[in-house]
């Protein structure tokens, strides 16, 4: 059976590219979600328009695609931790109380301490020194982005961030599965979409709440288009690219800079400002990365 490693593997440029998609994706996927669970719709309706088109794209592919090396209750624990119904549902949770820019500091900061703790934990492998070291640096730009809307989020929030951190820790558990595995990106389309869409539907039809006859049906059509090409389909593929080339701890590494590359995308697109607070946490935060692809290459 392969295990996980920290050394890089096939084809590192093509990582670093897919760890860098991934990174915009995500970010949409943050404020693209916010919206849905802001209008009528609920956590659950967004899953179900997510899954349900995302299941049906790779129903046909299931013989050909299944990832056939990893064991059944392997298969069953990547279906459960991976980007599928449980993730969804707690992002989509979580995000209904902090802000989206925010809920990605709490997600995406936090994947790659809990990644580093399973690695060590079932490998024995410590990182380098220097890995250590960046990302260090990316977490502490990450909580300095984060600073001034935790002061206005307060203790109610409380829910909402458990929420993400138990989305992050579970990814985290996915994350490791796919470098231990050498899950391949159409393997990981079709073992994370269909099980999903074939539990959850059900699951939403039978007991679920509902606001889909309430909702805007341009919000429908949003939510339905992004959440299946976006995070079901590119996030899945570059995810686990980018797994495979970089290994588990950089791939989760990279993750804690989507809050930043969140922020980036609205000054354009949404006509937002930053603070000056914020464009030094974006700094440290493109430093910490520069040194973490230092040192994956030293």
């Amino acid at each position: 059976m392969p295990s996980a490693t920290e050394t890089p593997t096939q084809n590192y440029r093509l990582g670093l590219f897919s760890a860098v998609a991934v990174l915009f994706v995500w970010s949409g996927f943050l404020v693209v979600s916010r919206a849905g669970v802001q209008s009528s719709l609920t956590a659950g309706d967004i899953t179900m328009l997510r899954f349900a088109i995302a299941g049906a794209m790779f129903l046909p592919f299931v013989r050909r695609w299944w990832p056939r090396q990893v064991p059944l209750w392997g298969a069953c624990l990547m279906i459960l931790c991976g980007p599928g119904a449980l993730y969804s549902m707690l992002t989509f949770a979580g995000l209904a109380q902090p802000s989206a820019a925010h809920g990605g500091i709490f997600t995406n900061a936090a994947l790659p301490i809990f990644t580093l703790a399973i690695v060590i934990a079932v490998t024995g492998v410590w990182p380098k020194r220097a890995q250590v070291t960046a990302l260090s640096v990316v977490e502490a730009g990450g909580v300095l982005f984060a600073l001034p809307g935790l002061e206005v989020s307060g203790t109610e929030k409380a829910l909402g961030i458990a929420l993400l951190m138990a989305a992050a820790a579970i990814i985290s558990v996915y994350t490791f599965c796919l470098n231990h595995w050498r899950v391949t990106p159409r393997q990981a389309l079709v073992l994370i979409n269909v099980p999903n869409a074939i539990l959850f539907l059900p699951l939403w039809g039978a007991v679920l709440p509902t606001g889909l006859a309430e909702a805007d049906p341009a919000m429908i059509l949003l939510q339905a288009v992004y959440q299946a090409l976006g995070p079901s389909f590119l996030a899945v593929v570059f995810y686990a690219l980018s797994a495979t080339h970089l290994g588990p701890t950089m791939t989760a590494g990279f993750s804690a800079a989507v809050p930043v590359t969140d922020a980036l995308m609205a000054v354009p697109l949404l006509g937002e400002q930053l603070t000056t607070l914020e464009w030094l946490a974006i700094g440290v935060v493109t430093a910490g990365l520069l040194l973490l692809v230092r040192a994956r290459c030293g």
